[in-house]
């Protein structure tokens, strides 16, 4: 990495400095996708400038600085360049990582979703020291969503944006602290508590800890297509490419509320979508609202009982390769952009190896389901049961989306989380101090 804060003549030709960030690169780069998509999803302005647009990038940046290996180039609001830019480099270069305040948290939350803000709300306004870490930004896959319809309170809808942005504002009005940009790569006991350690090396120590890191998109099976990840493939609804879809043909792949939020998004802006279901309706898996309103959408066409099998590149995603699963037939479909959403894999990474009982598919098993599984109860040495939401670790409880039998519902997230909080509390009488 690279940073300067002097301004050039050819920099910017003795012109003000940006008042927003600017982000120079190849829209191919995964890094520049990761980037935007973190800036979108925290309400951060950027502007991108594709290395096509020579005009521009020859205002912006020197031939010296067109070496793929410095590529992308971010221009922060203060004149300091990043080159090559990184997500972390980027958010601290914004002001937006900060160190934890204190040396032990009452409760520490992995992950800043749904049921972590809720959790992060309540803990905070009960006196609860109360750390949160998100590793991109608060909201999670619900702050990707473009418009939550059927949430208690709301009758015009909320965007999933909004929620997340006014669900961490709350979170901090009550003290509690929310570290962005950083992932948990490593749990420990700490006596009756635990320390975590964080991607950039910090280590918090935690009275309690609630996992709620929510689920990863599943990967499509098809090789080679993840190397076009941002560059035409996508995992989840896109935020931050769906203004660069106006007019192109854009798939969504999936038969859930993820993927008719997406193409309801997307149809805003796209010649044309297409969405592309595995099983033969979608009145199994979407809400029957989303159905209607991806009905009622002149721009859309649902194919069911459809699957993609290969598909064709040059540098970019050109065209997908689908199969009938009624009949075999492939067919060819031109896209421009593919959006997946076909179901999540729970993000334990970080936890897992201190021993989580875990259920086949690799959701936490919490309360009764912890006793009542083979194995998981093994080396619980307390004389109650396990709480409702605590894991087979006593003061380490799971909420949302990576619990084992969790609705995966944004409110029933909130709700567990804010269940949580009350078990905390019990927790920490058990062990003293509370």
């Amino acid at each position: 990495m690279t940073a300067s804060n002097g301004m050039s003549m050819f920099d910017y030709d003795a012109r003000p400095v940006t008042p927003q960030v600017v982000l120079v690169g190849n829209r191919a780069s995964s890094v520049g996708y990761t980037i935007r998509d973190f800036l979108s999803r925290n309400g951060v302005p950027y502007d991108w400038v594709d290395l096509d647009d020579a005009e521009r990038v020859r205002a912006l940046v020197s031939p010296s600085e067109m070496d793929p290996g410095v590529l992308p180039i971010c221009i922060l609001p203060n004149g300091i360049r990043l080159a090559p830019a990184t997500l972390e480099d980027v958010a601290a270069g914004l002001g937006m990582v900060s160190a934890p305040s204190l040396s032990e948290y009452d409760l520490t939350i992995v992950g800043a979703g749904p049921a972590g803000l809720a959790a992060a709300v309540y803990a905070a306004s009960e006196g609860l020291r109360t750390l949160a870490i998100e590793a991109i930004a608060p909201g999670g896959q619900a702050g990707t969503t473009s418009m939550i319809e059927n949430y208690l309170g709301f009758p015009q809808g909320i965007s999933g944006s909004e929620l997340a942005t006014r669900a961490a504002a709350q979170a901090r009005r009550f003290g509690a602290e929310i570290l962005l940009a950083r992932r948990l790569v490593d749990l420990s006991k700490d006596g009756a508590g635990f320390l975590a350690r964080l991607s950039d090396g910090t280590i918090v120590r935690a009275r309690a800890m609630l996992v709620a890191s929510g689920v990863d998109w599943r990967r499509l099976e098809i090789p080679g297509l993840d190397d076009l990840l941002g560059s035409g493939v996508y995992y989840g609804a896109g935020p931050s490419e769906a203004v660069t879809c106006t007019g192109c043909r854009v798939a969504v792949i999936g038969g859930g509320n993820s993927a008719g939020q997406a193409v309801v998004r997307f149809s805003r802006y796209a010649a044309h979508v297409t969405l592309l279901v595995r099983g033969s309706s979608l009145e199994a898996s979407m809400s029957q609202y989303l159905i209607t309103q991806v009905g009622k959408l002149p721009n859309v066409e649902v194919r069911t009982n459809t699957e993609v099998v290969d598909f064709e590149s040059d540098t970019h995603l050109r065209a997908l390769i689908v199969s009938s699963r009624r009949d075999s037939v492939l067919s060819r479909l031109p896209v421009d952009a593919l959006f997946i959403c076909i179901g999540g894999v729970p993000r334990t990474e970080g936890a897992a190896q201190l021993g989580l009982a875990l259920d086949r598919a690799g959701y936490v098993r919490t309360g009764a389901e912890v006793s009542s599984s083979a194995g998981a109860f093994e080396g619980w040495r307390l004389s109650r049961q396990p709480l409702p939401l605590e894991t087979n670790l006593p003061g380490l409880f799971a909420a949302g989306d990576i619990r084992s039998g969790s609705i995966k519902r944004c409110a029933d997230a909130i709700g567990e989380g804010s269940m949580a909080v009350a078990l905390v509390h019990q927790r920490l009488a058990e062990v003293g101090g509370e």
